[in-house]
């Protein structure tokens, strides 16, 4: 199972393309199946409606095929008797003799069910049908009388062709003569307008998968434009990623080349000198011995002093490569410290604030502010031409800020506004603070400049409890 979810995991660039892609999906399918239901319901009202006109003009016209038949033979029903014979028998003759077109012909019943006329299928002349239903069950001649006892109306049920024996829809027209106790009535099979509701639902189905096929194409192309888009950009930021890693590589090449020679030139110039004065005094000291000169302690003295230069000079260099009082005492003692270095060293007025921290800063924001002011004060040495600055450090409900200001010459706009392209120091304290998640600002102008630096609540860490064991502090 493990293997099979390690294989499942994505990367970035296939999660941005089923974030861009699923809601597109998602889209298409809710815009298909609504138009598939919107398409289907309206084909079907409008369907139903052509089945409706055309079996109304066929019940039309079979009520005026009755109609003009019982006009035909009225004048012989009106003026017989209900037991005049002959009248029936003349009557039945006329019916049994109106056939039209390849399927049409009437009907007589009387109301015991007693079929009287068919001139198309005589089997059932003179046999009583009454309980005849047809395949689906629907009582037919049963339904007929009653029809015709009501006066008159139309039924619609199965019913086999006389020209091929099998069954189809058909609907009849009844009406009755009431005096005789007959129902006569002539009927049409509807299979032509069936056939045409198929065809027209069978036509809507095609044009539903047309347009499904339709959406499907467009959603196919607009899938591969994502992914073209998504390949492009994806292939340009990797190129930029490239590119800015390669410029960070070099840069951070340049910082340690530049690290380097700085320590060179201070060992070089400070400590190498140092010890050459203390080397000379030695020598100096060794051959006033071997002469029994008795000012032989003078060049020791001097090279006893010139050892405790070198020693604390080591000590500056050991300092500013990584400061023991910042994992000793904390933020706050290794700031102080550092401004006072810095007054002492430069003759610039300094001043450093702070307030005592109740939550204690973590590891890597103690590091990060000690450097941005490290490289704030070293600016400010080299280019601001500064009297006087101060340093302030303090503790707040969102976090930590360092501010750090001085009345130098400021920066100049486009290092400020632009600092990826300005100095290595300004790009260094971007790094160090986005690596917080934290906010650098930068106010410069002819009366001096401002730096702030805010570090968010993430990187504090809880109250210390006072029952815990003394520590070290890490203000």
């Amino acid at each position: 199972m493990r293997p099979l979810l390690h294989r499942l995991r994505l990367n970035y660039g296939q999660k941005l393309f089923i974030l861009a892609t699923l809601p597109l999906i998602l889209a298409v399918a809710a815009i298909s199946a609504l138009v598939a239901i919107q398409s289907r319901t309206l084909a079907e009202r409008e369907i139903h409606t052509l089945e409706t006109r055309l079996i109304e003009a066929k019940k039309a016209e079979l009520r005026n095929y009755v109609t003009q038949a019982r006009n035909g033979f009225y004048f012989i029903y009106g003026s017989a008797t209900p037991n005049d014979e002959a009248a029936k028998q003349q009557v039945m003759q006329i019916l049994a003799a109106m056939i039209y077109g390849s399927e049409g012909f009437f009907f007589v019943y009387d109301y015991d069910g007693t079929n009287l006329v068919s001139p198309r299928q005589t089997y059932m002349i003179n046999k009583n049908w009454s309980g005849l239903t047809d395949s689906e069950g629907t009582p037919v001649v049963d339904e007929i009388i009653n029809i015709a006892r009501a006066g008159a109306g139309y039924h619609t049920y199965l019913w086999p062709k006389p020209s091929t024996g099998e069954e189809a829809r058909m609907i009849t027209y009844v009406t009755s003569f009431p005096s005789w106790q007959w129902a006569v009535g002539t009927g049409v099979f509807i299979d032509d307008i069936l056939s045409t509701v198929a065809a027209a639902r069978a036509e809507v189905q095609t044009r539903v998968q047309r347009t499904f096929i339709y959406i499907g194409a467009i959603t196919l192309a607009a899938l591969l434009l994502v992914f073209l888009s998504g390949m492009v950009l994806n292939i340009r930021e990797r190129r930029l990623a490239d590119a800015k890693l390669k410029k960070l590589t070099q840069r951070v090449f340049d910082a340690q080349e530049d690290e380097r020679g700085r320590v060179a030139r201070e060992l070089h110039d400070g400590i190498s000198q140092i010890l050459v004065g203390v080397r000379y005094a030695l020598d100096s000291a060794r051959r006033r011995l071997a002469q029994g000169d008795p000012r032989a302690s003078e060049p020791l003295d001097k090279g006893i002093t010139h050892l405790s230069g070198a020693i604390q000079e080591v000590r500056r260099i050991s300092r500013d490569l990584r400061p023991g009082v910042l994992d000793d005492l904390g933020l706050g003692p290794a700031l102080k410290t550092l401004t006072e270095d810095f007054s002492a060293h430069t003759g610039i007025e300094t001043t450093f604030t702070t307030v005592v921290f109740r939550n204690r800063l973590d590891e890597d924001a103690k590091i990060a502010l000690y450097r941005i002011a490290q490289e704030a004060l070293t600016n400010i040495e080299r280019h601001s031409g500064a009297t006087q600055v101060t340093v302030d450090l303090r503790g707040h409900r969102n976090g930590a800020t360092l501010r750090i200001a001085d009345n130098g010459c400021g920066i100049r706009h486009t290092e400020v506004t632009h600092r990826s392209n300005g100095g290595l120091g300004l790009r260094n304290m971007q790094e160090r603070i986005e690596q917080l998640e934290g906010t650098l600002r930068i106010l410069s102008g002819r009366t001096g400049t401002q730096i702030e630096v805010k570090v968010p609540l993430s990187h504090l860490l809880a109250p210390k409890d006072p029952l815990d064991p003394p520590r070290k502090i890490s203000a």
